[in-house]
C-alpha cells in the first residue's frame, strides 16, 4: 500500500518523535499462537477442483476456527470412486486405498486462531468424481462453522448508464447454507442504504439517484445472523439522457477488429440518429457504422460498432457518439501491434481501474486506497488515500503513455498529486522562519505507546540543515515540495483539513490531511489516535492531539507533514520513464515540465537522507555525546523512513522545524530514481549539491543491499544511526553500514517491519529496472542471488495458480560492511514461515523477474513471470480487476485497548470520546455504518475470521504494469 512517518512539536523548535507506519499490502498483525490439543479442534474444509475429465487438481483450505492455534495438522478423507493420486503440494500427500493423508509441510504446520493454509493435488480417474465429505483434522471431524449465505446482485449490469430522474432497477438472488433462510435483502450504494425486500425474488427499485458513479451491491441476511454481500457493480447515472458506450477503452490488433456496443440511458419520445465519428487521434483507427437509429421500442438494446485496425501503425484513437438532446460517448481505441496480448491485458484492467462506476476514484479523481471502505492495515479505512497511491497513479499513466501515445493523464496526475497531496504555502505558512542552524528541538523515541508523550528536551543539540539554503535559492521560495504520506479523502473522520486551508481551520469538506502513527515502534494501527495535521485545537483535548505524543509546559496550534520517501521516489521513478517513451514517440515536449517537477520534488527527496535531528552519522550513541553534524556528515545517503517539517499556524509566531529519519529500510531503497537524478539530464536537480548527493546515493544504496543479503539471497531489515531512536548504546557487537547500527526490523515491530516479502518484491523491482538500463555488475550481483532464492521459494502448480512467499523470518546478522571485501554474511539467514497468492505482491515479483531476465537472458526468471501473469489472469479476475480472498484473523484487534494516559480526556470531531477506555473501534464508530461490520461483530463474537476481497489502488496498478512490462521487454 505501503507504509512511514513522525511525530509532533510544540512551540519554538519543535521535534517530532519517530513516525511508524505500515506497508500498505502488509496486513497489521495476525493473531498471536497458541497449543492445540485433538480434542479442541474447530475447523472447516473448502474443496474446490479444476476437472478435465480423465485427471483433476484439488485445492483443499484448511481453515482453523477454533481459538487458540494448530501446532501441527494433518487432514484425511476419503474418496468413493477411482481417484488416484499422482502428486501434491504444500504438504505431504499420501494415498491408502480410496483414504488420502496431507500433512503438513515444515514451514506451514502453525495455523492461527481464524486462519487458513491450502494445499492441492493433481489426480486420475475414470467414471464418476463425487467430491468427498467427510474431511478430519488431527482426528476430528471438520463439520464447519455455521457457512454465511451467498449474494449475487444480478441487475444492473456493470457499467449501465442511467438518466437522473429514472429509476434504477435492483435485483439480487440470495442462498443460504446449513438449512437456514435468507431473511433479507439490502441494496447499497456505496454505504448508503437503498432499500431492503424480504422476499424472493428479491428487487428494488432505486429513485433519485444523484449524477455521478454509484458503487452497488446486494447484502444478505440468513435466520441465523449471518450475512454476506455481493460483488459489487459499478454504473453511471448522467444528468440527463445520454448514450451510453461499453466498454469505454478498445485495445484493437494490428490487422483486426473490435468491436464497442452503443444505447440510451432512457426511453426516447422518438426516434433517436446516433452518429459515430473519430474525433482525434490515431488514423489507422475507423469505426463503421457510422450512423445508427434507436427507437422507443428498442432504445436499451445495444447496437454493435466494430473498430477496424489498419496493418500497420500504433496509437489511439477517440470516436465520439454524439445524437440530438443527449449527453456524448466517448470510447477510447487502442491499436497494438498484432503479437501484443499483454498490452491488451494492460488496457483491460486500465479500463476496469479508471472507469468512474467502479469506485477506485474519489469524485476530484483522487485514487481510493481500496474500493472498499472497511479494510485496516496502514491506513485505518478504505477510502483514505496515501502518497503511494498517487505515486501508482503516475506511473500507470506514464504506462499508458507508452502504450496509447496520449499524455495528458501522465501530466493530468501529477497534476492531481500536486494539488491535492503537495502542501500548499498556506498548509505550511511558517516556513520563512525557519533557522536551518537549529532545525528542530529533541524528543526521544520510546519503546511503548504508554510511555508517550516524549518530553522535548532543548538541552539536546541538533545539527545544522545542509541543503535548506541551496534549495531557497533554486527555487525561490521556503516551501517543501513533498507530498504527504495520508489523505481523508471523503473526510470520514471530519477533520476538514482540505489542501489550502490550514490558517483558516477546519471545513466541513475534504479531502483532509491527517496522521496517525506517533508513539514508538510497538505502535501498530490498532493503537493509533488519527489526528489531523494542521491542529488548531478545534478537536481532541485542550491541546488538541499534541499532549498525546510531546510532553511540553505549553503548546501552539501548528501544522505539520510527514513524506513517505518511497512514494516520492517512485514518483520519480514514473517519471523517467514516461520521458523516456514520450521521447521515443517524439513526444518528448509534451511531458517536459512534469518531468521538471519531479526532478523538484527529487531534489527536496535529499531531506530523507539525514539523520533526525541532523547528527553525525556513524557510531552517534547518547543524545549528548553525539556530536550535531556540519555540512554533509550527518547524511546517511539512503533512503530513510521518512522526513517531515512543520510550524506555527499563527504567522506572527515566527517558528518552524525540520526533520530527516536515522532508521533507513532495504525495502524503501530506489536506485533507479537515484540513477535518474544523477545521470539522466532532464531529471538533474537545479540545486548546487543535488546531483552529487544522489550520485552519493546510488552507490551506497547498492552497498547496503549488499550489506543486508542474506546468505540465502533475500534482503534483511536495515540500520540505523539512532539506536532505539534515542542515540541509545546497542548491543555488543551489533554490525555496522558506514557507522549505522543493523537493525533487523527497522521502525516497527507490530507486524515486525522485515517480514513482508512485498518489501523484496518492491524494492528487488527497482534494483532490477536500473540493472535492466544500465547493466551495472554491483545491481546483477544482487539480483542474481535474490532471484535464485525467490525462484526457489515460489510454487506454479499444474492449474496455473500459484504460490510465493509471504512471511519470512530472520536469524543471525550481517557481517560489518566492508567494500573493499564484502563478507558472505554466512551468519545471516532468512526462512519462509507461510506463502500467498497475493496478487499484489505477485505483480511487483513478476516485474522484478521480467526486467532481470530482459537484461541477463534468464530463461526460468522469464517462465516464472509469465506464469505469475498468466495465472493471476486466468483465475482471479472480477468485473472490478484481479483480487483474491483474504481471511482477516487480525480484524479480532478492533477491540484493541488504544492507549490514552489517565486523565487525558478530549473527542473525535464526530464526537466520539477519547479517553484511557477508548479501544481502535470506540474512537472510530462510523465503522458501525458500514455495511460489512456485521462480518466484524460476528467475528468479535466468537465466530470464524471474515473473509473479505480487497481491491487495492496499489496492487490492480502494478498488476496493469507488469502486464505492460512484459509486453515491452519479453512478449
Amino acid at each position: 500500500m505501503p507504509r512511514l512517518r513522525p511525530r509532533r512539536p510544540r512551540r519554538h523548535l519543535t521535534a517530532l518523535t519517530a513516525a511508524l507506519s505500515l506497508p500498505l499490502g502488509l496486513l497489521a498483525a495476525g493473531a498471536g499462537a497458541g497449543t492445540a490439543q485433538a480434542a479442541a479442534v474447530q475447523c472447516s474444509v473448502d474443496y474446490k477442483t479444476n476437472d478435465w475429465g480423465s485427471g483433476f487438481t484439488a485445492e483443499l483450505t484448511l481453515t482453523n476456527r477454533g481459538t487458540a492455534a494448530l501446532n501441527g495438522w494433518t487432514l484425511t478423507y476419503s474418496y468413493a470412486g477411482d481417484q488416484k493420486l499422482t502428486n501434491g503440494w504444500n504438504g505431504v500427500w499420501s494415498q491408502s486405498g480410496k483414504n488420502v493423508t496431507v500433512t503438513n509441510a515444515g514451514w506451514n504446520g502453525t495455523v492461527a486462531a481464524g486462519a487458513a493454509v491450502t494445499a492441492g493435488g493433481q489426480f486420475t480417474y475414470s467414471g464418476a468424481n463425487a467430491a468427498p465429505t467427510n474431511f478430519a483434522v488431527n482426528g476430528t471431524s471438520c463439520t464447519g462453522a455455521h457457512q454465511p449465505p451467498v449474494a449475487v446482485l444480478t441487475s444492473p449490469a456493470a457499467g449501465a448508464v442511467y438518466a437522473a430522474g429514472d429509476a434504477v432497477p435492483l435485483a439480487a438472488t440470495a442462498a443460504a447454507a446449513d438449512g437456514a433462510t435468507v431473511d433479507k435483502v439490502e441494496f447499497y450504494s456505496d454505504t448508503t442504504l437503498l432499500g431492503t425486500d424480504t422476499t424472493a425474488p428479491f428487487t428494488h427499485s432505486a429513485a433519485g439517484l444523484a449524477a455521478g458513479a454509484h458503487s452497488l451491491y446486494a447484502k444478505a441476511y440468513d435466520s441465523q445472523g449471518a450475512s454476506a454481500e455481493s460483488a459489487p457493480v459499478g454504473i453511471t447515472v448522467a444528468a440527463g439522457p445520454a448514450l451510453v458506450a461499453t466498454p469505454g477503452q478498445l485495445a484493437v490488433r494490428q490487422g483486426g477488429t473490435g468491436t464497442f456496443d452503443l444505447k440510451l440511458s432512457t426511453a426516447p419520445a422518438s426516434n433517436v440518429t446516433v452518429t459515430v465519428a473519430r474525433t482525434s487521434g490515431n488514423t489507422g483507427l475507423t469505426a463503421s457504422p457510422a450512423s445508427l437509429t434507436f427507437t422507443p421500442a428498442n432504445w436499451n438494446t445495444a447496437q454493435k460498432v466494430t473498430v477496424t485496425a489498419a496493418a500497420t501503425g500504433t496509437g489511439v484513437a477517440v470516436f465520439t457518439a454524439t445524437a440530438p438532446g443527449h449527453a456524448k460517448a466517448e470510447i477510447q481505441a487502442t491499436q497494438l501491434a498484432a503479437d501484443s496480448t499483454y498490452d491488451a491485458r494492460f488496457l483491460d484492467l486500465y479500463g476496469k481501474i479508471t472507469n468512474p462506476a467502479n469506485g477506485y476514484f474519489s469524485p476530484e479523481g483522487i485514487p481510493y486506497h481500496s474500493v472498499e471502505t472497511l479494510i485496516v492495515e496502514a491506513p485505518d479505512h478504505g477510502h483514505e488515500t496515501t502518497s503511494e497511491a498517487y505515486s501508482y497513479l503516475i506511473w500507470l499513466q506514464a504506462m499508458y503513455g507508452k502504450i496509447s501515445g496520449d499524455w495528458t493523464k501522465f501530466n493530468g496526475a501529477w497534476d492531481t498529486m500536486e494539488k491535492f497531496m503537495i502542501p500548499t504555502h498556506a498548509d505550511q505558512p511558517t516556513n520563512s522562519t525557519y533557522n536551518a542552524s537549529k532545525p528542530a528541538t529533541y524528543a526521544p523515541e520510546w519503546d511503548l505507546p504508554s510511555q508517550y508523550p516524549a518530553k522535548l528536551d532543548s538541552g539536546v543539540t541538533s545539527g545544522s540543515d545542509p541543503i535548506a539554503a541551496e534549495l531557497k535559492s533554486a527555487y525561490g521560495t521556503d516551501d517543501i515540495y513533498g507530498m504527504h504520506w495520508i489523505q481523508d479523502v471523503d473526510n470520514v473522520y471530519g477533520f476538514g483539513n482540505e489542501p489550502g486551508k490550514c490558517s483558516a481551520g477546519p471545513t466541513a469538506t475534504g479531502p483532509s490531511y491527517i496522521n496517525t502513527f506517533q508513539r514508538g515502534p510497538q505502535e501498530s494501527v490498532w493503537e493509533t489516535v488519527t489526528h489531523p495535521t494542521c491542529d488548531n485545537f478545534s478537536y481532541g483535548g485542550k491541546n488538541g492531539y499534541l499532549d498525546l505524543f510531546t510532553g511540553d509546559s505549553s503548546y501552539a496550534k501548528q501544522w505539520k507533514y510527514t513524506n513517505a520517501p518511497d512514494a516520492d521516489a517512485r514518483a520519480v521513478q514514473a517519471a523517467y520513464w514516461a520521458d523516456l517513451w514520450a521521447k521515443e514517440q517524439g513526444k518528448g515536449s509534451q511531458v517536459s515540465a512534469t518531468v521538471g517537477k519531479a526532478a523538484k520534488m527529487g531534489d527536496y527527496l535529499r531531506y530523507a537522507m539525514f539523520d533526525k535531528y541532523f547528527k553525525k552519522v556513524g557510531n552517534c550513541v547518547g543524545p549528548t555525546a553525539c556530536p550535531a553534524g556540519t555540512g554533509k556528515d550527518s547524511s546517511h545517503y539512503l533512503m530513510s523512513w521518512y522526513y517531515a517539517w512543520g510550524g506555527a499556524v499563527d504567522t506572527s509566531a515566527g517558528w518552524s522545524w525540520r526533520i530527516g529519519s536515522s532508521h533507513a529500510h532495504g525495502g524503501y531503497q530506489n536506485p533507479l530514481a537515484a540513477y535518474a537524478l544523477s545521470e539522466y539530464a532532464p531529471l538533474k536537480p537545479k540545486s548546487a549539491t543535488g546531483q552529487a548527493d544522489w550520485a552519493t546515493s546510488l552507490d551506497r544504496q547498492l552497498e547496503f543491499y549488499r550489506w543486508l543479503q542474506s546468505s540465502e539471497g533475500a534482503i534483511a531489515g536495515g540500520a540505523t544511526n539512532s539506536w532505539q531512536g534515542r542515540y541509545a548504546t546497542p548491543p555488543a557487537g551489533t554490525p555496522t553500514f558506514h557507522g549505522m547500527y543493523y537493525d533487523e526490523k527497522p521502525v516497527y515491530h507490530d507486524p515486525a517491519s522485515n517480514q513482508w516479502f512485498g518489501f523484496q518484491a518492491w524494492s528487488m523491482e527497482r534494483v532490477a529496472e536500473y540493472y535492466q538500463q544500465t547493466g551495472d555488475t554491483a545491481a546483477k550481483t544482487v539480483l542474481d542471488k535474490w532471484v535464485s532464492w525467490a525462484l526457489s521459494k515460489t510454487t506454479i502448480n499444474p492449474d496455473g495458480t500459484f504460490r510465493i512467499p509471504s512471511t519470512l523470518q530472520w536469524s543471525g546478522a550481517p557481517d560489518t560492511w566492508n567494500a573493499a571485501n564484502p563478507g558472505a554474511n554466512t551468519g545471516l539467514h532468512v526462512t519462509v514461515a507461510d506463502y500467498t497468492n497475493d496478487v499484489g505482491v505477485a505483480a511487483a515479483y513478476a516485474k522484478t523477474l521480467t526486467y532481470y531476465a530482459a537484461k541477463s537472458g534468464h530463461a526460468e526468471a522469464k517462465r516464472v513471470a509469465k506464469a505469475l501473469l498468466d495465472g493471476m489472469w486466468d483465475h482471479h479476475q472480477d468485473p472490478l480487476g484481479i483480487a483474491v480472498e483474504e481471511t482477516r484473523a487480525d480484524y479480532n484487534r478492533f477491540d484493541d485497548p488504544v492507549y490514552v494516559p489517565s486523565g487525558w480526556t478530549g473527542v473525535m470531531p464526530n464526537g466520539d470520546a477519547v479517553n484511557n477506555t477508548s479501544t481502535f473501534a470506540s474512537i472510530r464508530s462510523f465503522y458501525q455504518d458500514d455495511p460489512a461490520w456485521p462480518k466484524i461483530e460476528a467475528y468479535l463474537a466468537g465466530g470464524a475470521a471474515p473473509v473479505f476481497t480487497y481491491h487495492r489502488f496499489w496492487a490492480q496498478a502494478d498488476i496493469a504494469l507488469a502486464m505492460g512490462s512484459y509486453a515491452e521487454l519479453l512478449e
